[in-house]
């Protein structure tokens, strides 16, 4: 699950815009981005727009505009899950059957 994907500062304003997420959060957003080198992790970019209030479905659709296929998407989506489940239970269980 590795890549590196490119969009242009112009592009991804009118694209979180058309999903409706306003100026303040869409320049926040670019702003922090901005601050870590014109870098964001794939997650937390993902988390954050579902802080915004967005959907997966919706997340999914501007990570296809970017360029990701839906393979990656969905392991994108079970690891933002498992952090969800570990931050709200703790460390998962691993067993193994031997």
């Amino acid at each position: 699950m590795s890549g590196t994907f490119q969009i242009s500062k112009i592009e991804l304003k009118k694209m979180l815009s058309n999903f409706k997420i306003n100026e303040k959060n869409i320049d926040t957003l670019v702003s922090q981005i901005d601050r870590s080198y014109k870098h964001i992790n794939a997650i937390a970019f993902a988390e954050q727009l579902q802080k915004f209030g967005l959907q997966q479905n919706d997340i999914a659709n501007i990570f296809r505009r970017i360029g990701i296929d839906d393979i990656t998407i969905s392991k994108l989506f079970d690891v933002i899950e498992e952090n969800k489940i570990k931050s709200s239970f703790g460390k998962l269980i691993e067993l193994s059957v031997d």
